[in-house]
């Protein structure tokens, strides 16, 4: 046996034969740390005994889900969690993460689950605090380890054989065989991980297993990337803590959509289910309530159509540079839509400033959303309101051309459930989807769409 001293970065995982004050690779200061490594001497290798089947040949299971009964988590989850699946969850501090997995406890084991709830950051008494603040009775077959040794989780999983196993958080956790590395040093994580990966894989009783992540200045989850290769499904919980609506977005589902966003808000009895997003991302005005400066979109997260607010102010400039501001979308994508604007719709903008929103903070990630971006400017330009019923959904080419764009059915049907009056669209992008309430109107250029508008405030002056 020979011992050998590295130097591992805790930041990113970097290792080094010696010590450095600098990480070369992701720049951070007196981050490294010094850890022992064993090696064994060669031995002579025994013959490994292959496995070996055709693809063909091999039986395809049908994996076994938990439902929750949370319905945004369980579509978010592709329907619930998969029996032998691995979960990392990961938010901003405050944003969530402890109150969504005590409460996905709560209602699997009122589903007649057992669970084992881990915990190395809170008490037992921190956790029973928050389960009698958010939660009903408490059933019998939830038990919790305030512990960080992930040993004593491991001997806690073969006394009680839960069916979910939570470990809050994984940074917090430590085997005693990879002693001296702390707990949260790179290798403790991946190690712990791998440990919790193999329990809840186990083919002679699998099990589902969520772990939380913490996050890093960065909004990554800590310590190294593998971390997310490793695990089944990766939740990200957006929304900071003074925040009432909070998304859940999965960026990593080996079972389910990837992209997949569901909508909660955070409430005194824990997050509450949103069945319809869109409330929160529109305001709701009666048809004589004119305001200038709104148009409607249809935006995708996920697999589902949510009708957005995009909100513009334009106002006179008094420097050589005007101000282009917007929290909700690039400033490039912005800066490229105002010089459409300018040249192709003859809306001259040199000595305006434009600041652009979106009810609700709704980030702008579709380009389905670029005509109604530049519909709510003309309307701040000219003084005028769009009606609050009419929406708008296509992208705008630099030629000035409307452009189609994907899961156009699934958005108008959205909008004619809602009771929208009229929908401005591509030219061919309606195809032959039918509406029992919504007028669609289909326009070639940004031209046509600024002649239907300039048409509709002719008639409210007569």
């Amino acid at each position: 046996m020979r011992v050998k001293t590295s130097y591992i970065c805790s930041e990113c995982g970097y290792k080094s034969s010696k010590w450095m004050g600098k990480c070369p690779e992701c720049g951070e200061w007196n981050t490294f740390s010094e850890q022992e490594e064993t090696k064994k001497e060669k031995s002579s290798a025994k013959p490994v005994q292959l496995t070996l089947s055709r693809l063909k040949e091999v039986e395809s299971s049908k994996s076994q889900r938990l439902l929750t009964g949370i319905g945004e988590f369980d579509r978010v989850m592709g329907g619930g969690i998969v029996r032998d699946s691995v979960t990392i969850l990961t938010s901003p501090p405050g944003g969530g993460k402890s109150t969504l997995c005590l409460m996905v406890a709560y209602q699997l084991a009122n589903a007649g689950y057992r669970v084992l709830y881990a915990t190395g950051e809170e008490s037992d008494s921190q956790i029973k605090n928050r389960a009698d603040r958010i939660l009903g009775d408490i059933a019998d077959n939830i038990w919790i380890l305030a512990d960080t040794s992930m040993d004593a989780v491991l001997s806690a999983v073969g006394e009680v054989d839960p069916d979910l196993i939570i470990l809050d958080s994984i940074q917090t956790f430590s085997l005693a065989e990879f002693y001296p590395a702390r707990a949260g040093n790179p290798t403790q994580t991946m190690e712990c991980a791998s440990a919790l990966v193999q329990c809840a894989k186990d083919k002679r009783r699998q099990r589902a297993a969520l772990m939380i992540g913490q996050m890093n200045k960065n909004d990554e989850i800590a310590g190294l990337r593998a971390l997310e290769h490793l695990v089944d499904t990766v939740l990200v919980l957006e929304g900071e803590g003074a925040d009432e609506l909070r998304g859940l977005l999965a960026t990593k589902n080996r079972f389910g959509s990837t992209g997949e966003m569901g909508f909660f808000a955070m409430t005194e009895k824990g997050l509450r289910s949103i069945d319809n997003p869109s409330e929160y991302f529109i305001t709701k005005r009666n048809r004589n309530e004119l305001v200038s400066g709104s148009a409607v979109t249809v935006l995708r997260e996920g697999s589902r159509p949510i009708v957005a607010e995009v909100e513009s102010l334009v106002s006179q400039s008094f420097t050589p540079y005007p101000s282009r501001i917007s929290e909700t979308m690039k400033k490039d994508t912005l800066h490229t839509l105002l010089s459409i604007l300018e040249q192709r719709g003859n809306v001259k903008l040199y000595d305006k400033n434009v600041v652009v929103k979106t009810t609700g903070g709704l980030f702008l990630k579709e380009q389905a959303a670029n005509l109604a971006v530049l519909m709510s400017i003309v309307s701040s330009v000219k003084n005028r309101p769009i009606p609050p019923d009419w929406a708008f959904i296509a992208d705008v080419g630099l030629t000035g051309e409307l452009k189609r764009v994907p899961a156009m059915e699934s958005r108008l049907k959205e909008l004619d459930r809602l009771g929208y009056a009229k929908i401005i669209v591509a030219k061919g992008a309606a195809g032959q989807v039918v509406l029992q309430h919504a007028e669609v109107i289909e326009c070639r250029l940004l031209q046509n769409v600024m002649a239907i508008l300039t048409e509709f405030y002719s008639k409210m002056r007569d």
